[in-house]
């Protein structure tokens, strides 16, 4: 099996994947922490951005915004909430949009967002929305690192693919000597080049374009925003980094053997930006911001930050210097915003030297 596959059953197989069989891993008495169990400024600041969305737009009558990965709902409640403070006129316009194909997931969101369900719409997946596209923002905090991703490994004559294969005894196996007939694997593995020693192993994930095309295809116009961790692909390919960035977690706790009892670990590998980048190109979009989440989250909280002078609330200073700081999520995060059928909006030149394009 294909380590993609292996992956998307492991996580999200009905009834067995791990995302599919409860909803409290995030936090800390979770597997593993975000941004989002930082507390509700997180996603008051996200909602502050995309009420300037809806601003530079025009302020139209009916908005969408779409959250992917949309976990337990608490993200939503935090962005629903502030925008209501915020601005009641585009809070009326608005949409919330929770594409989610798994039934406890969705329990979840509705129980979570009870006071919210006249504005939210949750659906299975956001092909559904392309009926009707509408203006708006598309978004996931910690969503593209989810991903399936295939496995590879460097072989003296070029590079090799990792699967999965039954162990004799029970359980699962790594095999790597499969050749790989894949064509889209084989472009992207193309543009990494050849300087990798011997042994070296690695993710390429060859899914972005069809994850984000029925987005952009269900907002006539707008933004799609995507933190997560990750680094452009300069970064992320580098022959020191032999192992590759694929781990598991388990009660804050980080491992490497994703074969090890699937459907109880949480599986991921850092973001390809650079290749998130090029699939949105690729549709048509334009990258139009790249930042660390410490320097973007700075940039959309400056009027917040203004309005803590002289009146400073400390639990919200506290989640603040957690999400920017460098030495925590500020630095090991970082945010893409891509723009969609929009004039204007277009990459600075450090943005676009830093995801190589």
């Amino acid at each position: 099996m294909r380590f993609a596959d292996f992956m998307a059953a492991a996580l999200y197989e009905p009834g067995l994947g791990y995302y599919a069989r409860a909803t409290r891993q995030v936090g800390r008495g979770g597997d593993f922490f975000t941004s989002v169990s930082v507390g509700p400024l997180f996603g008051e600041l996200l909602a502050r951005r995309f009420l300037r969305e809806w601003l530079e737009s025009g302020s139209p009558a009916c908005w969408r915004i779409i959250e992917c990965g949309a976990h337990d709902g608490t993200l939503a409640a935090d962005v629903l909430g502030e925008l209501a403070r915020l601005d009641p006129q585009a809070f009326a316009a608005l949409e919330y949009a929770i594409p989610e194909p798994l039934p406890l997931l969705q329990a979840a969101q509705r129980k979570m967002l009870g006071g919210f369900l006249g504005k939210t719409r949750f659906v299975t997946n956001a092909e559904e929305l392309t009926i009707n596209p509408l203006p708006g923002v598309a978004f996931g905090n910690e969503l593209l690192d989810a991903l399936p991703f295939n496995v590879v490994v460097r072989k003296s004559a070029g590079w090799g693919e990792c699967r999965v294969a039954s162990a004799a005894i029970g359980g699962f196996i790594w095999e790597d000597e499969h050749e790989i007939t894949d064509p889209d694997l084989l472009a992207a593995l193309a543009k990494l080049g050849d300087d990798f020693p011997v042994g070296y192993r690695t993710e390429v994930r060859t899914n972005f374009q069809d994850f984000l095309a029925p987005l952009t295809r269900a907002l006539s116009s707008g933004l799609l925003v995507w933190p997560d961790y990750g680094f452009a692909r300069p970064e992320y390919y580098q022959p020191a980094r032999h192992t590759g960035t694929l781990r598991t977690f388990s009660k804050h706790r980080a491992a490497e053997n994703p074969l090890n009892s699937p459907g109880n670990l949480d599986i991921t590998a850092h973001v390809d930006f650079t290749a998130v980048a090029e699939a949105a190109i690729a549709l048509g979009s334009q990258p139009a911001a790249f930042r660390n989440q410490g320097a973007w989250l700075t940039e959309i909280g400056r009027e917040w930050l203004l309005s803590q002078e002289g009146q400073p609330q400390l639990d919200a200073r506290r989640q603040f210097q957690t999400l920017t700081h460098p030495a925590h999520l500020g630095g090991s995060f970082q945010v893409l915003e891509i723009s969609w059928n929009q004039a204007g909006k277009v990459l600075s030149a450090p943005d676009r030297h830093r995801l190589a394009l």
